[in-house]
Formats: structure tokens, C-alpha cells, sequence
């Protein structure tokens, strides 16, 4: 297991597939592991890609469909950001989350969510749609933004991790988000 990819022994053959860092963490040496793949062929060099649950590679090949979006950039956007938050600023026509991902830039994110607000599926966009605090950044999430700005971080940074801090803690205060912000920040 590396830093972007993990080698994977099929029947005596390693093959290095490149994976977002959830499937990463979920790898480790010596386990059996069940990954759904991507090839992906360019200038005649085969990539494979990997993702432990099935909702990520949906989004991968969403995400490849859109103008402008690489399998890198797909890959930096499933790494940073969880399938879950991605169908939240898809839903909520939210870009700001998207520029939280290394190569993302707002033009990008804009045309993410312009261009995969009817791609992905009916499951993920209503389970974005059904989530508490439709938007993610209410309240102390907005307020633990503006505060961690005024502090010199750039918005792209943020965002997205203050919008994950906050959809898996929803009931910290502003003052909670801003130190496990400045934590993963740092």
C-alpha cells in the first residue's frame, strides 16, 4: 500500500491499481481485499483504477464525463472529498466544496455541478437531498469558515474539510470545528 496506489496480487500477478484514499485505508498488506476497477488507456498506457464500495467508482466515471475532468482530477476529488459530500454539492449546486480538491479550480467545480446534477444516480443525489442540515455549511460550519479565512487559509482548503467535519459531527459547536480544521490543516 503506497501513498496513492496499492498492489494487488491476483493469482501470482501484482497489478498497481491507483486508488482515492478511502479505498487506501481500507487496504492493507496481506488482507484480501474485493476492489471494483477502471482501465483506462492513454497514449497506449494502460491505468487501472481502484474503489472498494461501488457508489465511488459511479462517481469516477461520472466525474470522466464531465468537460474538462481527467482521471486524475477525478481521483484527487474522490480522495479529498467522501461520495457522500460530492452528492451533497452536486444536490445543493454548491461548487465551493468541489474546490477543496487539489486541481479543482472554480471553473471545474462549476461545471461539475452543472454537468452531473442530472448524471448521478436518483440513490445518491436523495440521500444528499434527505440529509440533516441540507446545507452542510449552516450555522457553526459558516461560522468556523469565516473564522479559519480570517486566519490566512484559503477558501478551497476549508471548505471541504469543515463541510466533512461538520456532516460527521452536525451537532459541534463552531469553536469544536475550528480546532479539528486547524488539526487536519496543519
Amino acid at each position: 500500500v503506497g501513498e496513492a496506489s496499492v498492489v494487488v496480487d491476483v493469482g501470482g500477478v501484482g497489478l498497481e491499481l491507483l486508488a482515492p484514499t478511502a479505498t487506501l485505508a481500507k487496504c492493507q498488506v496481506g488482507q484480501s481485499v474485493n476492489l471494483r476497477t477502471q482501465l483506462i488507456v492513454r497514449d497506449e498506457q494502460p491505468t487501472l483504477y481502484g474503489f472498494h464500495d461501488p457508489d465511488q467508482i459511479t462517481v469516477f466515471r461520472r466525474l470522466l464525463d464531465v468537460t474538462g475532468v481527467g482521471p486524475k482530477v477525478a481521483l484527487s476529488v474522490l480522495s479529498t472529498l467522501p461520495v457522500a459530500l460530492i452528492a451533497t454539492a452536486v444536490s445543493n449546486q454548491d461548487p465551493g466544496l468541489l474546490t477543496a480538491a487539489p486541481g479543482v479550480g472554480k471553473r471545474t467545480a462549476e461545471r461539475i455541478v452543472l454537468e452531473l446534477r442530472d448524471r448521478l444516480p436518483e440513490s445518491l443525489l436523495a440521500g444528499a437531498e434527505a440529509s440533516p442540515g441540507r446545507r452542510l455549511l449552516a450555522g457553526a460550519g459558516e461560522d468556523a469558515v469565516a473564522a479559519l479565512l480570517a486566519l490566512g487559509y484559503r477558501e478551497s482548503q476549508v471548505k471541504g474539510v469543515v463541510a466533512e467535519l461538520a456532516a460527521d459531527a452536525p451537532d459541534d459547536s463552531a469553536e469544536a470545528l475550528i480546532r479539528k480544521a486547524l488539526a487536519r490543516l496543519r
